[in-house]
């Protein structure tokens, strides 16, 4: 069952998060901005409020909240109702596919990737943006788990956790990219862009379609 009901209740302060933390989530932007297939058609899954897949210029998005679709078609997305496991979407339709803070909350991730590989064409791409929980800001999030409206239906995962789903999925080469180095409370600017994982508690991932 998707779990939408504080993407729908409290749509309001997911918005804030992102202009409260302006910084922290130009930094996730350009993590991820860095792995994205220059004019390649995208899905965005779990698109929200647009938030990744407008900056980047995707058109097509699927979410199960029928108020985070509706910030999102005010961007020019277009966006289907549906979930990660079920992709309402022809075999081989796009390029690559997107997921940024989603896999957190997707109930069966291995049903998932097999439908991402399904719908991206030979040699396409996904890419996973995430919450380390082995970082810092994974385990604080963790902390509060049950006090945030988000965090708690939320299952956190570390890198090495999504890698061996991805690998099971059929995707592999994997490229990665790494930043948040500090608390959000302390970042007033921009935080750098690393290869690789381990230091940064945002986390970008992308790996390659292979043939099964």
């Amino acid at each position: 069952m998707a779990r939408i009901e504080p993407f729908e209740k409290h749509y309001q302060d997911y918005e804030e998060w992102f202009s409260e933390n302006r910084y922290a989530y130009e930094s996730e932007l350009e993590a991820v901005r860095q792995l994205i297939p220059v004019d390649c058609k995208g899905l965005d899954i779990g698109v929200g409020s647009g938030r990744f897949a407008a900056p980047f210029g995707v058109k097509h998005g699927v979410d199960p909240s029928k108020e985070m679709a509706r910030y999102a078609r005010r961007l020019g997305i277009e966006v289907r109702e549906g979930i990660a496991e079920n992709l309402p979407y022809s075999d081989a339709e796009f390029d690559y596919a997107l997921m940024v803070t989603t896999v957190c909350f997707i109930d069966d991730i291995e049903s998932a990737m097999k439908e991402i590989y399904r719908i991206l064409k030979p040699e396409g791409s996904l890419i996973i943006g995430l919450i380390d929980r082995e970082s810092p800001l994974g385990n604080l999030y963790q902390k509060y788990k049950k006090d945030n409206p988000f965090y708690k239906i939320a299952t956190f995962y570390s890198v090495d956790e999504i890698l061996a789903q991805m690998r099971k999925g059929g995707f592999g080469n994997f490229v990665m990219r790494q930043t948040i180095f500090r608390s959000l409370n302390e970042i007033n600017e921009r935080e750098e862009v690393l290869a690789g994982y381990g230091k940064g508690s945002f986390v970008a991932v992308k790996g390659f379609k292979i043939k099964q």
